[in-house]
């Protein structure tokens, strides 16, 4: 009997001590873990030939999970670099007779001075000089208009070129790259299926650090800041289980409290959103209910 009322004691001075971190023994705020999940998409057109993903797997940043049939894209290439060789030969050919008239240009220039020096001596015409002149002047017309009959030789090779770097561009984006390091939550593909462009591959989030997303009124903010420590408790087994936590970021706008949170009387009061960042060891999920408990010792 001695030791039950020592007990009874016990346990009511706990209580005691209890009561005196929260008065109403409540929570100060109540919400639900999440996180950041992005969906790979399929940045090209194809057969998925490779897709080395599953549900659960533990992925790194820039990990590559698989690929898109590229011989249609490499077909396409070839094509184009056919083509780009044939033209290529005509501007060559086009090339090559302003480099006959290009040198012409050159000796006539030669020429042009040697009859200037002749003028000067008084061993040469002026006739000799005209007729220079305009032989200058009938070399660089001739080139003038093979330069602009082959412009668009020019231009068709510079246009054949950007659609090169485009294939090869899709090329790259046909080998599916993990984007960051997280968990795969969702797989929306199989191999050997015909994908498209943009369509979900699957869904990856990283749960080694959770977000609660908690409620609290207007009279709790003057309480709470950012990179405030507080206390997360989650269900457990036969008591709560508690995680340390850091407010990361605070509502700067009141929203009415989401139904599934408060009772219907607290409901009508507009409230402010707070995310809390919680370690994971594992035991957190997305979408599972917690309590956050202000450290009064703070």
């Amino acid at each position: 009997m001695k030791y039950a009322n020592i007990f009874s004691g016990l346990s009511i001075l706990a209580m005691s001590v209890f009561s005196c971190s929260n008065s109403n023994g409540k929570a100060d705020g109540y919400g639900n873990f999440e996180a950041t999940e992005i969906t790979v998409s399929a940045e090209n057109n194809g057969k998925l030939l490779q897709f080395q993903v599953e549900e659960g797997n533990l992925l790194k940043k820039e990990q590559f999970v698989g690929y898109i049939d590229t011989i249609p894209l490499s077909l396409k290439k070839d094509q184009l670099m056919v083509s780009k060789d044939v033209i290529a030969s005509k501007s060559k050919g086009v090339l090559s007779q302003i480099s006959v008239l290009q040198a012409k240009l050159k000796t006539a220039n030669i020429n042009k001075t040697r009859i200037e020096n002749l003028i000067k001596d008084h061993a040469g015409t002026q006739k000799q000089l005209d007729d220079i002149n305009g032989e200058i002047d009938v070399i660089k017309n001739q080139i003038t208009s093979i330069e602009i009959q082959n412009a668009p030789v020019v231009n068709e090779l510079k246009n054949i070129d950007v659609q090169l770097q485009q294939l090869d561009d899709q090329i790259q984006k046909s080998k599916i790259t993990n984007p960051i390091e997280g968990t795969v939550l969702t797989k929306y593909a199989e191999p050997n299926e015909v994908t498209a462009f943009g369509k979900p591959l699957y869904k990856i989030a990283d749960l080694s650090t959770m977000e609660l997303r908690v409620y609290v009124s207007e009279t709790q903010l003057a309480n709470i800041k950012i990179g405030q420590k507080v206390t997360v408790k989650i269900d457990a087994e036969k008591t709560m289980k508690s995680y340390d936590g850091t407010i990361s970021w605070i509502a700067s706008e009141a929203e009415f409290t989401p139904k599934i949170i408060q009772t219907k009387e607290e409901r009508v009061a507009l409230v402010y959103a707070v995310k809390v960042t919680v370690k994971n060891d594992d035991s957190l999920k997305i979408g599972m209910p917690a309590e956050m408990w202000l450290n009064t010792n703070e």
